[in-house]
């Protein structure tokens, strides 16, 4: 054994450090007392003609500034009053304040001259602490959140620019329409008004905010008016409002605003903004070998079916929205050697579905291999998991790979060996993880880490052997088990505190087919369940098929669910692998040509 590795002696004393907490908050009190009490005060400072007395020691241990300024070859190392430029009085005693205490108190009304002070003075905390709170109230009104935004502009506050910027574009209307509005720079204008998850209802609104904010000073801003055109998206305009915009006094006084507007027009169609599109819930209608989709939000009483040119629609039923609104589905051949897994981009503009990549699974040669595969998403990054259903070996191996879009290749990732009676399982994002379900086990992957780790399973008391939907909603997971006979057990997983709840199982319309399960999905942040039921009905003409379909909304303080009624079409409908994936859609886009 190295020397390194040996037992010290019993007898021998090993030396230790102690820390007494007491003496370092016991210390901070002294020093405030003396500067309460005047003692031992060697520099003044004067802000605004105001005289603070302080000792350069403190000054020095808490500020880069104070400690440069009086270490330094510079005139104030030996003057006794120093006058500092820059500063507000009041924060500056605010900013003495918590030097001598290491207590800072922040309001509303005072933390961006605190945060100048302290950006001055280089107190790292200080500063901090001003952010944070700017971005805790972000919310507080229109006014404030406007001011907050062009304040986090000038200092280049990312995060609070940034929590300034989705408050704005989400009420946008109300805040067009305040005062604060006609006070952004022209740059911050155009940054608000190029954002695609703008909520506004028409192009119109956007229009009129520009024509209010050019009006406001008419003389200074109305030249910049050909700048801004090309942020409002013309071409999701009818031609009677494009032409009232090109007759405008404004567009009229100035004469390269008419063909900046013509020339936007004629643009390929840009992204609509979020306020006009529409949560739809996407089904797939399988029956026979169609080409069609139901895009369905019962919330608001819309079913839109589009049928698909042959072949163009992806035969598959794994589908996932990304975080940014892009649908992905995937598409599978199967060869002799090999399964190759091709994948598609929903193109919304054009109404059509595109290949982008392909990669390949082996298999043995002449063997059918199955597979339970799922398809999501964490930060615009796709991953696709599969194991074999079908191989004779004690531990289950998931494999998973992710789609680098950059490159247009598909990198391995870490694999996860699963001991599992279970044949259906749930895959989903949820935060920043990825979260693999069974009826026995729990398994959480970290993107950063492209690790595996083994979570808090669901109650071992379960006799329910498989999962049959999932879906995430904010930092929960909801899931839905069934056994043979049908019947059903709901829980809840907290992807935070790594616990389970029992909820109310999903409803029984009337007795179902055992292979038309329940999906559930999340339509403007409320939980739902869609449920397939297959009947059989008799007739002169003998025994037929005919497929109802039910859509709950669930009340969780209530633990309830509430029939929406849903009227779809009489038809065949599937979701897609353990849930209905939701995406927002651009009504007139799904318009059958």
């Amino acid at each position: 054994m190295a020397a390194a590795d040996k037992e010290p002696h019993a007898s021998a004393v090993r030396p230790r450090s102690y820390q007494d907490e007491s003496y370092l908050h016991g210390f901070l009190e002294t020093v405030g007392d003396l500067q309460n009490d005047g003692a031992f005060q060697d520099i003044i400072l004067e802000v605004e003609g105001r005289r603070f007395p302080c000792h350069r020691l403190v000054l020095s241990a808490a500020s880069p500034y104070f400690r440069a300024m009086f270490t330094s070859d510079m005139a104030e190392s030996r003057q006794k009053t120093v006058v500092l430029q820059g500063l507000n009085s009041g924060m500056f005693g605010e900013i003495l304040s918590y030097i001598y205490s290491g207590t800072l108190h922040v309001s509303l009304d005072k933390v961006q001259p605190l945060y100048q002070a302290a950006d001055l003075l280089q107190l790292v905390y200080v500063r901090d602490t001003c952010s944070s709170y700017m971005v805790e109230n972000v919310k507080v009104e229109s006014s404030t959140c406007v001011d907050l935004y062009k304040f986090a502009d000038v200092f280049s506050q990312a995060i609070v620019l940034k929590r300034c910027q989705q408050w704005i574009v989400r009420h946008f209307t109300e805040v067009a329409s305040s005062e604060e509005f006609c006070s952004l720079s022209v740059n911050q204008l155009t940054e608000i008004i190029s954002h695609d998850e703008l909520d506004v209802k028409e192009e119109t609104t956007v229009w009129e905010a520009v024509v209010r904010w050019v009006q406001h000073s008419r003389e200074d801003r109305l030249h910049h008016l050909p700048s801004i055109l090309p942020h409002i998206r013309f071409n999701l305009l009818t031609s009677d409002d494009t032409v009232a915009i090109l007759e405008h006094p404004l567009v009229r006084e100035d004469p390269g605003s008419s063909e900046v507007i013509k020339n936007v027009s004629q643009e390929p169609i840009l992204k609509p903004r979020l306020g006009m599109t529409t949560e739809m819930a996407v089904l797939f209608n399988l029956y026979q070998g169609t080409n069609e989709l139901l895009f369905m939000n019962p919330q608001k009483g819309k079913y839109i079916s589009y049928s698909y040119d042959h072949g163009s629609l992806p035969r598959s039923e794994f589908m996932t929205v990304a975080s940014d609104n892009n649908i992905y589905s995937l598409d599978k051949k199967v060869l002799k050697d090999e399964i190759q897994i091709s994948l598609y981009k929903y193109d919304h503009a054009q109404n059509v579905w595109g290949y982008k990549s392909m990669f390949s699974v082996s298999k043995e040669p002449d063997y059918e291999l199955v597979l339970e595969e799922h398809l999501c998403e964490i930060d615009q990054i796709l991953y696709y998991m599969a194991f074999d259903l079908e191989a004779d070996r004690p531990l289950h191996l998931l494999e998973m790979k992710k789609y680098n879009q950059p490159t247009n290749q598909w990198q391995e990732c870490a694999q996860l060996e699963f001991d599992s009676s279970a044949y259906q399982t749930a895959a989903l994002s949820c935060g920043s993880h990825i979260y693999f379900l069974t009826s026995e086990e729990v398994y959480r992957y970290d993107p950063r880490e492209d690790r595996w780790c083994e979570r808090t399973p669901p109650s071992p008391m379960m006799s329910i052997p498989d999962i049959r939907t999932a879906v995430a909603m904010r930092t929960e997971i909801f899931c839905s088990f069934i056994d043979t006979d049908g019947d059903s057990d709901s829980m809840v997983y907290n992807t935070e505190s790594d616990c389970w709840q029992e909820l109310q199982g999903w409803p029984n319309p009337g007795n179902f087919f055992i292979h038309d399960f329940p999906s559930l999905f999340v339509l403007e942040n409320q939980l739902h369940i869609f449920i397939p039921r297959r009947d059989i009905v008799y007739s002169d003409g003998g025994p037929e098929e005919e497929y109802r379909y039910f859509v709950y909304v669930y009340d969780r303080s209530a633990d309830v669910w509430r029939d929406l009624k849903a009227a779809l079409p009489d038809k065949r409908y599937y979701a897609f692998d353990s849930y209905c994936p939701v995406a927002r859609m651009y009504l007139p886009y799904l318009t059958n040509p």
